[in-house]
């Protein structure tokens, strides 16, 4: 599941148009690991495995100005394609879920930059 969950996201970041994988907790987690020094590329990403399938669940920020469905299928075509050549399993399904729209130039609670401590 790991190896699977790791190309889907791998896969998912490629795609234009999408800002960031996970959700707003999934991010903010991601953010600690990254300044303790890891990266979880699996991060908003949930995959099921069998013998020979796997479905996957992915939940996107999509960049504004982009067509959120093109992006979607993006993102489906994407990770059906890395996940079956790279392992030879049947991808049954890709659900996307778009949990955010980034506007650049806005910076939501979790991104605000940080600020010089008052004392």
């Amino acid at each position: 599941d790991g190896v699977v969950s790791k190309i889907a996201g791998i896969a998912t970041r490629e795609v234009d148009g999408v800002f960031a994988v996970g959700g707003g907790a999934a991010r903010a987690m991601g953010e600690v690991r990254e300044r303790i020094g890891g990266k979880n590329h699996a991060q908003g990403v949930s995959v099921e495995v069998g013998e020979r399938q796997a479905a996957v669940d992915v939940d996107v920020v999509v960049e504004y100005g982009y067509a959120i469905a093109d992006v979607a299928d993006g993102v489906r075509r994407n990770v059906i394609r890395s996940i079956e050549r790279m392992t030879g399993l049947e991808v049954t399904e890709v659900n996307v879920a778009v949990g955010d729209i980034h506007i650049p130039g806005e910076e939501s609670e979790d991104q605000a930059p940080e600020q010089e401590p008052r004392v």
